[in-house]
């Protein structure tokens, strides 16, 4: 004798394959957590948070060549955005070896440093292409070195970041202005103290020769 499944019987099994089906086409979901779900550098940059402000892909874009000894001393040019999410405007400095970096950020705003009219060029970009280089940030009197990718000109979207001759030159002679001015403003004060030395013996001179001549009378 045969029997035959009770309806009830194969609605449960409907239910099961369905069940089954689902969860096999939405496994990754369920297991995996969503990638979307969290924030993260879209890029081959760097984030860092320090106190308000957020530093979001960071990268330095260098002239230097992979594998060349000399690309660490290659001028390089710092991208990427500065995120401020305080009530009031802050400035924050980005300094290697090489450079200081002062860059203005609006309250509750950002800077683009690749759009900034702020110059972001190191004349020494201190790591070849593929390392990591060590920039200093503060902001908020709270400073934290942070170890910013090199990247060369090898992907096609960083070649217009890549620093000029004329550009690196530029920021070259920024940089060693401001010891010149600082020696030459040092010089002129030691000229100066020595002239006044000079007035002063040649005065004295002069005042003990009058008796002198006195005397001669």
């Amino acid at each position: 004798m045969r029997f035959s499944a009770t309806k009830p019987a194969k609605r449960v099994a409907l239910v099961a394959a369905l069940g089954a089906g689902l969860l096999t086409a939405t496994g990754c979901g369920y297991i995996n957590a969503q990638q979307t779900a969290h924030t993260y550098s879209a890029s081959d940059g760097i984030r860092a948070d320090i106190g308000s402000v957020q530093l979001r892909n960071m990268l330095i874009v260098t002239s230097g060549t992979t594998g060349s000894s000399s690309s660490a001393d290659a001028p390089g040019r710092l991208i990427g955005t500065v995120f401020n999410t305080s009530g009031q405007d802050i400035t924050v400095t980005l300094k290697n070896d090489a450079k200081t970096v002062r860059v203005n950020v609006p309250k509750k705003g950002e800077t683009d440093l690749s759009k900034s009219s702020t110059d972001t060029i190191l004349p020494k970009t201190g790591a070849a292409p593929g390392a990591m280089a060590k920039v200093t940030v503060t902001a908020e009197g709270t400073t934290q070195d942070v170890q910013i990718p090199v990247v060369d000109a090898t992907l096609p979207e960083y070649r217009s970041y890549v620093p000029t001759p004329a550009a690196s030159s530029s920021a070259s002679g920024s940089a060693s202005a401001s010891g010149s001015a600082s020696s030459s403003a040092s010089g002129s004060a030691s000229g100066s103290a020595s002239a006044s030395g000079s007035t002063s013996t040649s005065g004295t001179g002069s005042a003990s020769a009058s008796p002198s001549a006195t005397s001669s009378r």
